[in-house]
C-alpha cells in the first residue's frame, strides 16, 4: 500500500506539473499576443465582430488588405493548422499549402521571433473561443493580387532568421532590440519603403510619410532633430506605457492603438529594454515632408 500511495503521489504531481507548464504557457502566449498588437489588426471593431474575426482593413499604395479570421475555428479560421503550419506562417510567410502570404502581414519581423515564443503564441490563440466568420477578401487590383509575384518581392525584400544578439550588448538592449525588431514590429511602421513596399533597411525606424493608413510614421532614432535624440530612456518607456510624449502631446490614430493593445501591456522592464535600445540605434537625420502637388 505505500508504493501505491507513493505512485499516486508522483502521477499527481506529474498532473500538476503539466498543467501548470500549460498554463505557463498560455500566460506567456497571450504576453506575446499582446506585445504583437494581434487585436488590432485582425479585428474589425467598428463593426463590432467578436475578437480575432478579422475584417480590419489596412489601406497601402498597393490596395486595402484585410485582416484574416485567425480564431481556432476549422473552417472560417485556422482550426485545421498544425502547430508546423503555425510557426512557418510567422516565420516564413506561407499557409499550410504553401500559399505566400501577403508582406502586409508582418512575417518579414516575425520570422526573428524564437521557437519557443512562436509556440506560446500558437497555443494561445488556439485556447481562445472560435468564430463561424469568413474573411474578407482583400481589395487589390492587378498585378499587386497575383500571389505568385511574392517570389519575386521574397527575393529582394525578405531574409529569414531567428534574432540574433549582439555579443557587443548588454542584455537589456538585445531584449528591447528582439521586442522591437520581431515581437513588437516597429521597423513595420517607422522604416521607409522602397516601390516594391520592402523596407529600406538603411533607413531603419527613420519614419516615413508614407505609413499605414498613409499616415506619418515618425522618426525615432536618436537624431537630436528629426528624432527622439532628446528623448530619455524614461521618457521612451512612458509614451510606450501612456502615450505622452515630453512635451505633453499624446499619441493619435494608429501608435494610440499600439500603446492601448501593445506597448501599454508590456511589463516596465521590457518597455525600458527597447527605450534603451532606441537610444544606441544609429541616429539618423530624416525630416519628414508631404510632397507638395
Amino acid at each position: 500500500m505505500p508504493r501505491l500511495r507513493a505512485l499516486a503521489l508522483v502521477v499527481s504531481l506529474a498532473a500538476a506539473n503539466a498543467y501548470a507548464a500549460d498554463e505557463a504557457q498560455l500566460k506567456r502566449g497571450e504576453y506575446l499576443f499582446n506585445a504583437g498588437g494581434c487585436t488590432s489588426c485582425h479585428t474589425d471593431r467598428k463593426a463590432d465582430v467578436p475578437s480575432l474575426a478579422g475584417g480590419r482593413g489596412l489601406k497601402t499604395p498597393f490596395g486595402t488588405f484585410y485582416g484574416p479570421n485567425i480564431t481556432p475555428h476549422p473552417t472560417a479560421g485556422i482550426g485545421k493548422w498544425s502547430d508546423a503550419d503555425f510557426m512557418r506562417a510567422m516565420h516564413d510567410g506561407r499557409g499550410p499549402d504553401g500559399t505566400h502570404f501577403f508582406p502586409v502581414f508582418p512575417y518579414t519581423s516575425f520570422t526573428e521571433m524564437t521557437d519557443r515564443d512562436v509556440k506560446d503564441l500558437n497555443a494561445y490563440v488556439f485556447s481562445l473561443p472560435p468564430v463561424d466568420r469568413p474573411s474578407k477578401p482583400h481589395e487589390v487590383s492587378f498585378p499587386f493580387n497575383i500571389r505568385f509575384l511574392q517570389v519575386g518581392w521574397r527575393m529582394f525584400n525578405f531574409t529569414p532568421g531567428r534574432f540574433q544578439p549582439d555579443p557587443k550588448a548588454g542584455a537589456a538592449v538585445n531584449r528591447g532590440a528582439y521586442l522591437a525588431r520581431a515581437v513588437v514590429h516597429c521597423g513595420e511602421c517607422h522604416t521607409p519603403r522602397n516601390f516594391m513596399g520592402g523596407l529600406k533597411t538603411s533607413m531603419w525606424l527613420a519614419g516615413t510619410v508614407n505609413g499605414p493608413e498613409g499616415e506619418t510614421a515618425p522618426n525615432i532614432t536618436p537624431d537630436p532633430d528629426t528624432g527622439i535624440g532628446k528623448w530619455s530612456v524614461k521618457d521612451i518607456a512612458n509614451y510606450l506605457q501612456d502615450g505622452v510624449d515630453p512635451d505633453g502631446g499624446f499619441a493619435g490614430s494608429l501608435m494610440a492603438e499600439v500603446v492601448k493593445n501593445a506597448t501599454g501591456k508590456l511589463t516596465d522592464a521590457d518597455r525600458a529594454a527597447i527605450a534603451a535600445y532606441l537610444k544606441q540605434i544609429p541616429p539618423i537625420a530624416n525630416k519628414l515632408r508631404r510632397s507638395q502637388h
